[in-house]
């Protein structure tokens, strides 16, 4: 497995997405093949199993499908936790068995179908074990998937870009200079990206480091100065940070050390010391997501007859698709498409220029209670928040979480207000205070408020109490428009 490794390494440094193709086709040959492997231990005869294509054939096509709606194969899908892949692939192989335990129901022969525990296994197992301890380890190779801006043009955030690029999975998207830095440092700065095969981004200087983290997504702020000779600037880009909602580093070690070790070296592993707005450990994190990945995957299969009745109902009612798709902006303003089932004509977007004078609602957010956009069915899914249920899907993949601030549309995100755009700190959710407190009813400052008010306090408890307050909400449709 070791040599496997190693040689599918050095394949995936030259080529793009070689780890999603060979992880989809090694998973896809699993699968078809436990239901062989399982049938031969079942004692069923050769004749019999060439009858049993069409039965691998169903188990693969609902893996596929899964996989796409978890995204389990995307690029980014790799930098996922431990935890998310063993949920993941939990939930897919749950998906092929179900079918699998419906085929021994229905088929004539379903008594020579694959055993159903002996499959699980067959499918669950290989399946995690590959992803864990070979494909996580190739994907470490291809293309970064962290984003980090580093403050600092000078000899620190040079020696700090390097060491990133040699780690792998991160990407500068480029520098900011400090006031003394001078051409010769940014000539050293460039030759450093030209001898990596990298294109250095000067985005000019500290001061306009919060025009820049308006325009440019990044998951994390280095602050490359010295303490002495940068401080001032140093807290002011700190400041702006905080006012964002931004993680933060600063360099771990104000003075040349020549003895002395660090207590806990694994804390300042890459020489910084990095901060967080808000107190929320791993362990919770990890038990949110994986309480995301579970939730969703349950409602979707419950809720899968009222996707139907809805899917059809707008069909025929209406001209224009089942589902309308919307780029928004999700953790740290990085755009995402959120899926919702069609409420509205197909002409909507264009429409909206000429309702402006119309809006009922204070700040950059657009709301009106009767909008003539509106379809039959769209104002009784909407008033009933039916039409929010795709987004489902959202949270499977990730985009989304079941509880979280709702996800604005990038041209409000790009009307806030600094202080507003923390609530792009957190990945968006499905609900909020602001939906269980009135929703349109509230003006939009008092909605950003609450949901600072979220973030500042968050918690498990207050997670699951905000999904019970929202039931009753949902029921009654009250607030909505």
């Amino acid at each position: 497995m070791f040599l496997m490794s190693s040689t599918a390494t050095r394949v995936a440094r030259f080529s793009a997405g070689f780890t999603s193709r060979a992880n989809l086709a090694v998973d896809i040959s699993i699968v078809a093949g436990a239901v062989f492997a399982a049938c031969a231990v079942n004692g069923t005869s050769v004749d019999e199993v060439r009858h049993l294509g069409w039965v691998a054939a169903s188990m693969v096509s609902v893996w596929v499908v899964t996989s796409a709606a978890l995204r389990h194969y995307a690029s980014f899908a790799y930098e996922r936790s431990v935890l998310d892949d063993v949920a993941m692939i939990t939930t897919q192989s749950a998906a092929v068995i179900t079918v699998q335990a419906v085929l021994h129901l229905v088929a004539p022969r379903g008594s020579e179908l694959p055993p159903i525990p002996f499959l699980w296994i067959m499918v669950w197992a290989p399946t995690l074990l590959l992803r864990l301890l070979v494909f996580r380890q190739i994907a470490d190779r291809e293309e970064p998937v962290q984003e980090v801006l580093i403050v600092g043009a000078g000899p620190i955030g040079r020696l700090t870009a390097q060491d990133m690029r040699q780690r792998g999975r991160i990407r500068v998207v480029g520098h900011l200079a400090l006031h003394d830095e001078t051409e010769r440092d940014l000539e050293l700065l460039r030759r450093s990206y030209v001898g990596d095969g990298e294109h250095l981004r000067m985005l000019g200087t500290t001061a306009g480091i919060e025009a820049v983290l308006r325009d440019v997504p990044v998951d994390e702020v280095y602050i490359a100065g010295n303490v002495r000779k940068h401080g001032e600037e140093m807290q002011d880009a700190v400041r702006v940070c905080e006012k964002f909602g931004i993680p933060f580093a600063l360099p771990a070690y104000s003075f040349r050390l020549e003895r002395a070790q660090a207590v806990d070296a694994q804390a300042i592993s890459d020489g910084y010391l990095h901060y967080q707005n808000t107190s929320v450990t791993p362990w919770q994190l990890s038990m949110k997501r994986l309480f995301d990945i579970l939730a969703s995957a349950a409602l979707l299969w419950l809720l899968l007859p009222l996707f139907l009745v809805v899917g059809a109902l707008i069909r025929l009612t209406s001209r224009g698709p089942i589902f309308f798709k919307q780029e928004r902006a999700g953790l740290y303003g990085r755009p995402f498409h959120m899926l919702k089932f069609r409420s509205m004509v197909i002409n909507a977007e264009a429409l909206k220029a000429q309702l402006v004078h119309t809006n009922e609602m204070t700040g950059p957010v657009f709301k009106m209670k009767n909008d003539p956009r509106v379809t039959r069915i769209g104002r009784f899914i909407r008033k009933y928040s039916i039409d929010e249920l795709p987004q489902l899907i959202n949270v499977l993949r990730g985009d989304m979480s079941v509880v979280g601030p709702r996800p604005p549309v990038p041209g409000e995100v790009a009307k806030y207000e600094a202080w507003q755009r923390r609530r792009l700190s957190v990945r968006p959710g499905l609900t909020c205070i602001w939906q269980v407190s009135g929703r349109n009813q509230i003006s939009f400052e008092d909605w950003m408020y609450l949901d600072m008010q979220y973030i500042d306090h968050w918690s498990l408890a207050r997670d699951f109490n905000l999904i019970f307050r929202t039931v009753p909400v949902v029921i009654t449709g009250r607030g909505a428009s």
